[in-house]
């Protein structure tokens, strides 16, 4: 098919530039194709999202590219990477190997004109069509795969629930999948997260125009050729964070963005980061844990957010598996085990394993029982009843475990029961795994967004205590978030709090531990500034899933937590047999 839009040619690859798609309401979206030199029908990879399909990743995130170059200088071989764009694959590295890569401008953002409204049905909507449309052309043989990190992941969950007759595989590569729990809302508690991230993208709604960046490959306005006022622009978005506030309950307003698992029929690779608390960690692990496992696969990695999507170790996973769903190869991706996990050791290294289910087959979860006097782990319950009071907004209390006497792993699920009063209506817990080398000093891991990352975290607003008994596991808390239940002033509650899954190997004489406080978590160690550049946030621990906006006279009274005979409170943690690394 010949498209009237703007073509360039290189050595390997057909380009047209801004595609038009034509939507069921008439509003346009514009995508630029990538197609190999040979006239064919080849398999199609597609993205569809908010982040500018025109933006040059080296250029608007410098910081993160240099990171990730550096570490992995592989990726910039084998291409001239003048066609990087943020969280979306170097179409030199999959259009000579004979694919098809779509990019897709989502409504409202970059070329594409519309009312701009993140994370909605809406969207949803539009990306169906758009794979129904890629699946039609003369250049596709029909089959249609998703690929792309974070916006371009998650996003990925809510289409497959529809079933576009021509979509074949998806890679949603750290992609939350519950809006609410892992995004907007953790543990009830809001996190403001969206607030700064929505400020970031105000430079590529589709408007900005003229004062916006250039498509360094065609010289073109990211934002579209139309400039919009101020005013204009403002009335052409909807306002996300007022919507979020006026919705802090799992109510109907979630129904359009809440996955429906039994729909997803097609393949599914799905892709963790273990340093992703606050955002798509969970999300991945509960799309590989909630669909039955049906020819699903989950691999989960470490280092920052974008960096495995580009090495060869992540492209490698990703072809074999889009090989053998879109090109029906015989790669052996059929015998490939349905768990690889690279395991997690200090000084930010790992060890791969794999296994065929999650959690491990050869977990054994080992009850660690909280004493309020001694402030310890143990593995017995105290015998006397005691408690310990602070300050939830000022204060913390950590709980350690012995130094370890030899090595051991903790990789899975965790989760924690925890006992507490309050001296006013509510409280909210803030549940942090951390560990400390034979010296006692913190010892931090690069996160997905912050280069000071804890072992893993979790969060629980008290009156969101209510669970849901179905979809309730031993090492999985699931609450409904559909009520508000008030605290009594001074009455004990047991709560059970969700912590995000984990992978770390302790060496000997190292120490894991527990805080538990009212507040974001912070690394006791000096912060390296310089890393705020490879990051684009603060490396303070939390990067940007920060939760404020917090009554004072609500969340700042004293909380108690019980522990003994009477209240056993404690965390449960998935120790490993260690078979494959012995």
């Amino acid at each position: 098919m010949a498209f009237d839009t703007k073509r360039t040619t290189t050595d390997t690859m057909r380009i047209y530039y801004d595609v038009p798609i034509e939507m069921r309401d008439g509003i346009v979206l514009k995508a630029d194709v990538f197609l190999p030199i040979d006239e064919g029908q080849y398999p199609a990879l597609m993205t569809y999202g908010i982040y500018g399909k025109g933006q040059c990743f080296q250029t608007v995130y410098e910081g993160p590219w240099t990171r990730m170059v550096t570490d992995f200088p592989e990726i910039m071989a084998g291409s001239s990477n003048r066609y990087q764009n943020w969280e979306t694959a170097d179409p030199e590295k999959w259009v000579p190997h004979g694919y098809a890569l779509v990019r897709i401008d989502s409504r409202g953002s970059g070329c594409s004109e519309g009312i701009q409204y993140p994370w909605s049905e809406e969207e949803i909507k539009d990306y169906y069509e758009c794979i129904e449309w890629a699946g039609t052309q003369s250049w596709c043989d029909g089959g249609v795969g998703l690929l792309g990190i974070s916006y371009y992941a998650a996003n990925q969950w809510l289409v497959a629930g529809l079933n576009p007759p021509h979509l074949k595989a998806i890679v949603p590569w750290e992609g939350t999948s519950d809006w609410y729990r892992e995004l907007f809302y953790h543990g009830g508690i809001r996190c403001t997260f969206v607030d700064s991230w929505l400020k970031k993208q105000e430079g590529i709604q589709y408007g900005y125009g003229d004062r916006g960046r250039k498509n360094p490959n065609t010289g073109e306005n990211v934002a579209g050729a139309v400039t919009m006022s101020e005013t204009a622009l403002a009335k052409n978005r909807i306002g996300l964070v007022e919507h979020i506030k006026a919705h802090p309950l799992k109510d109907a307003y979630y129904d359009g963005i809440t996955v429906n698992w039994e729909n997803i029929k097609v393949p599914v690779l799905t892709t963790a980061n273990w340093g992703g608390a606050g955002l798509h960690l969970r999300g991945n692990i509960e799309g590989f844990s909630e669909g039955g496992n049906h020819n699903r696969w989950l691999e989960v990695h470490g280092y920052e957010h974008w960096t495995h999507f580009y090495t060869d170790y992540g492209v490698d996973i990703q072809k074999r598996f889009l090989d053998h769903f879109l090109k029906g190869f015989s790669n052996g991706w059929d015998t490939e085990p349905r768990v690889r996990l690279q395991t997690r050791l200090i000084g930010n290294a790992f060890k791969e394993r794999t296994a065929d289910a999650w959690p491990l087959p050869n977990t054994t979860f080992q009850t660690m029982f909280l004493n309020a006097v001694e402030r310890t782990l143990t593995t017995t319950v105290p015998f006397a009843n005691q408690h310990i009071a602070y300050k939830p907004l000022e204060d913390e209390v950590t709980f350690y475990m012995p130094k370890v006497s030899e090595t051991i792993e903790i990789t899975g699920p965790v989760a924690a029961t925890i006992y507490i009063s309050s001296l006013t209506e509510d409280a909210d817990l803030f549940l942090t795994l951390r560990l400390f080398d034979p010296e006692g000093k913190e010892v931090p891991f690069r996160g997905a967004m912050d280069a000071n990352a804890p072992v893993a975290q979790g969060w629980l607003r008290a009156s969101h205590r209510k669970l849901d008994p179905k979809k309730t596991l031993p090492y999985r808390p699931y609450h409904t978030h559909d009520v508000i239940e008030p605290l009594e002033i001074g009455k004990i509650y047991e709560l059970s709090i969700e912590i995000w899954p984990t992978s770390i190997v302790i060496p000997p004489n190292y120490q894991l531990a527990l805080t538990v406080s009212g507040k974001d978590y912070e690394f006791s160690g000096a912060i390296d500034e310089s890393t705020r550049a490879f990051h684009r946030y603060p490396s303070k621990g939390c990067g940007p899933f920060q939760h404020g906006e917090r009554s004072q006279a609500i969340y700042n009274g004293d909380v108690t937590i019980y522990t003994g005979k009477a209240y056993p409170s404690s965390i449960l943690l998935p120790f490993i047999k260690d078979e494959q690394q012995s």
